[in-house]
C-alpha cells in the first residue's frame, strides 16, 4: 500500500550517475587536521592499508576533547543522568552533555564500540529499547511528563534516540536493535499509509498543530536507518515511503504537536525536505552536511537532483588543493541546531588554537570526502 499522495519508487530505481572522481587532500588532512579526522580520513575515505592505519590507531584515544567526554561518564554508564541534552554553544568542557550525544560523538571521534565508555553505556541504551512506559527511564524528560501520554511519548523519543546510537555503533545484527527498529519503522509506516500523513494538522484555538496521532519520521529514526543497510534492504518498501515523504516540500507550520492538553515543540520530527535550497545550506553549513551525509548513507542523495546540487556546491567551494573555504570571510561554520552536535565540529576550537589556521576548515573538507565516498564517487587522493 502506498502512502497517500506519495509516489512509490523501487529501491532499485535509476540514480544520478556517480560523477567524476572526487579529489581528496589526504596529505593536507594528515598534516593539518585533528587526530580523529586523520584517522577516519585514512580508514573511511582513503582506505589505506592496515599497516599504515595501525600507526594512526591511537589518535582518536589521545585526543583531548574525546578524553574530556570519556572521563565525565558516570559509573552507571550515563552522562549527567540525562539522555538528549547537548552542551551550550559556549561550553568548552562539554558540561551537561547527555548520554546519546556523548556516545555518538565518541563514535564520530573514531572510538571503537568496545572501548570502556561505549561498552559501559551500551547496557542502558539497550534497556531504553524496551517497549514499556516506565517513567523511571525518562531521565531529563521526566520532569515534564505529568500524564500517561507524555510518559509514553517521552519513552518513544528516547527509544528512537537509543536505537540511533546503537545502530551507529555497529549493532545492526543484534536482535534487540532489529526488533526495536522494526517497531519504529512500523509506527512510521502506519502513519505514512494513513490519510493523516496528507493532512496532519488540527486547529487548536488560533493555531494549527500536529494531531496527537501523528508519528512522522524523526532525525533519530533516520540516523538509525542510515546505519542499518541490511535492515533497510529487508524493508525497502517502507524506506521508499520515507524517502517520498521527506523529499516533499516542508510545510510552513511549526512542528508543534498536541500532547494531552499541551502543545509541545517536536523539533526532531521531519515533515518534509529540510535542505530545499541554497539559502538553507548557507545559513547552517554543519546541518547541511549532516543532512547530506545522512541522505547519502540512506541511499537517497544520488536520487535527488536538488540535494546532489547542494553537495556539488560544497565541491565547488574547494581550492585547487581540495580544501574547502567558506564564501564569506574566514569564519568557522557553526550551528545552533542540537541535532548537529554529535557530528560537528570534530576539530578542537577551545582557546582559539585552531581559529585562523587552515585546519579550521578540516571538518567540512573531511565531510565532503566522506559523502563522496558514500555515494560511490571514485576518490582521487592528492
Amino acid at each position: 500500500m502506498t502512502a497517500p499522495g506519495f509516489a512509490a519508487e523501487s529501491i532499485f530505481a535509476p540514480q544520478v550517475p556517480a560523477g567524476e572522481p572526487l579529489s581528496f587532500p589526504l596529505e593536507w588532512i594528515l598534516e593539518n587536521a585533528s587526530g580523529p579526522i586523520k584517522y577516519r580520513a585514512a580508514t573511511e575515505i582513503a582506505r589505506l592499508p592496515d599497516s599504515v592505519v595501525s600507526e594512526l590507531g591511537s589518535l582518536p584515544y589521545t585526543y583531548r576533547p574525546a578524553l574530556r567526554i570519556a572521563l565525565t561518564q558516570s559509573p552507571d554508564g550515563t552522562w549527567n543522568r540525562s539522555m538528549l541534552t547537548v552542551p551550550a554553544k559556549t561550553s568548552a568542557d562539554f558540561a551537561n552533555v547527555g548520554t546519546v550525544p556523548a556516545v555518538r560523538r565518541l563514535i564520530e571521534y573514531g572510538w571503537d564500540r568496545e572501548s570502556p565508555p561505549l561498552a559501559l553505556a551500551r547496557r542502558i541504551l539497550f534497556r531504553l529499547l524496551a517497549e514499556d512506559n516506565d517513567p523511571s527511564y525518562l531521565y531529563e524528560l521526566g520532569a515534564k511528563a505529568k500524564d500517561e501520554d507524555a510518559v509514553r511519548r517521552g519513552r518513544l523519543l528516547l527509544r528512537e534516540a537509543a536505537a540511533a546510537a546503537l545502530a551507529q555503533g555497529g549493532y545492526e545484527a543484534d536482535p534487540r536493535l532489529r526488533g526495536a527498529a522494526r517497531r519504529i519503522l512500523e509506527r512510521i509506516d502506519g502513519y505514512l499509509n494513513s490519510p493523516l500523513a496528507e493532512k496532519p494538522w488540527i486547529r487548536v484555538g488560533n493555531v494549527h498543530v500536529l494531531a496527537p496521532e501523528a508519528t512522522p519520521p524523526s532525525f533519530h529514526a533516520l540516523t538509525m536507518l542510515a546505519h542499518m543497510p541490511i535492515f533497510r534492504n529487508e524493508n525497502y518498501s517502507e524506506v521508499e515511503r520515507i524517502y517520498a515523504y521527506i523529499s516533499q516540500p516542508h510545510p510552513r507550520q511549526d512542528s508543534v504537536q498536541l500532547v494531552g492538553k499541551k502543545m509541545v515543540d517536536q523539533p526532531h520530527f521531519i515533515l518534509g525536505d529540510r535542505l530545499p535550497h541554497r539559502n538553507a545550506v548557507e545559513s547552517d553549513i554543519p546541518f547541511a552536511l549532516m543532512w547530506l551525509e545522512t541522505m547519502a548513507r540512506l541511499g537517497f542523495l544520488r536520487r535527488n537532483e536538488n540535494w546532489l546540487k547542494m553537495f556539488e556546491r560544497f565541491e565547488d567551494d574547494r581550492d585547487r588543493s581540495g580544501v574547502w573555504h567558506p564564501h564569506k570571510g574566514t569564519d568557522i561554520p557553526t550551528s545552533a541546531n542540537p541535532r548537529v552536535w554529535p557530528t560537528f565540529p570534530l576539530e578542537d576550537f577551545t582557546g582559539g588554537s585552531v581559529r585562523g589556521t587552515s585546519a579550521a576548515f578540516a571538518d567540512v573538507t573531511f565531510r565532503i570526502g566522506l559523502i563522496g565516498k558514500l555515494i560511490g564517487r571514485e576518490i582521487e587522493l592528492i
